[in-house]
């Protein structure tokens, strides 16, 4: 797999162009016969409430370094050629893109993998916080047991 660093990760508020950035990372290995991507997006709904905006927050330097080592994670698990995380911050609206995880590998059950392995431990281990504007004011987003539970499935069995 291509070497870590801030290449295979950005946290920035700019959006992302979905096919740009695949291409990109295409155009790293010939050998790559799967692509596979995920994208992530603010709803209008969350938790029963209407969502009018969304404002993201991270610790710079350590959110990029939790995700780079989430990446190493899942490429010791799949003989992936490379990937990709997006993850942007600041005020978002609904429909606006928030993150995207893109994996190239030889197969497609190796990219399907690594990128559900991917968003799974990032909803859970990235140091990003999550403010929503609803109709009864400003709250903080919890982290969802349901964010924890999807981590089950990539522990080891001891």
């Amino acid at each position: 797999m291509s070497g870590g660093g801030t290449s295979r990760v950005r946290v920035q508020h700019e959006d992302f162009d979905l096919s740009a950035e695949v291409a990109r990372l295409r155009a790293g290995n010939s050998k790559t016969g799967a692509v596979v991507t995920f994208v992530g997006t603010v709803r209008d709904l969350n938790d029963g409430a209407q969502v009018a905006a969304m404002e993201l927050e991270h610790y710079p330097g350590m959110t990029e370094g939790s995700i780079d080592r989430i990446i190493d994670q899942a490429a010791a698990r799949w003989p992936v050629h490379d990937a990709l995380v997006i993850h942007r911050v600041g005020p978002l609206l609904p429909r606006d893109q928030i993150v995207l995880v893109a994996v190239t590998s030889a197969h497609r059950g190796e990219a399907f993998a690594a990128c559900e392995f991917i968003i799974d431990y990032l909803k859970t281990e990235a140091p990003f916080w999550k403010k929503e504007e609803t109709p009864d004011g400003a709250r903080w987003v919890d982290a969802r047991v349901s964010d924890d539970a999807a981590l089950d499935k990539w522990q080891d069995p001891a």
